[in-house]
């Protein structure tokens, strides 16, 4: 079937690496913008969104071959468990929370896309691995 990057940039692969992408643009432009004019309004929430966006840049480039495999579980495991965290931080202390980050209420402004796209992602990496681990059977 091709290699391993190959694999994982085919079929739903690559929509789920073009939603990833969107996520990296769009988490980076909302934290860059927060960092740079209202810092100090919600230090924490804004942090957050930026590291949201890093994340969203490794899973990108991860999901597309750039680099390791290994770096596209991981990528994704952090996503997960920051939406997870973020989310029930969220919504347990709103204090520590005056501005909304991309992974807060489990990513609710983005129509719980945040919380959705780590499990597909990692779902689809465990796929792909079958995938290739059938091929080097063969």
């Amino acid at each position: 079937m091709g290699s391993l990057a190959e694999t994982t940039r085919s079929g739903p692969g690559r929509l789920l690496i073009a939603v990833y992408g969107i996520f990296a643009l769009a988490a980076s432009a909302r934290s860059g913008v927060q960092l740079a004019t209202r810092f100090g309004d919600a230090p924490l929430a804004y942090l957050l969104s930026a590291l949201a966006a890093v994340v969203y840049v490794v899973a990108t480039l991860a999901l597309a071959g750039v680099a390791p495999r290994r770096v596209a579980y991981l990528a994704c495991g952090v996503e997960l468990a920051g939406v997870v965290l973020v989310g029930a931080s969220s919504l347990l202390l709103p204090d520590a929370f005056p501005d909304a980050t991309v992974w807060s209420d489990f990513g609710r402004g983005y129509g719980f896309v945040p919380l959705v796209l780590p499990v597909l992602g990692l779902l689809w990496l465990r796929h792909t691995d079958r995938v290739a681990a059938g091929d080097r059977a063969a």
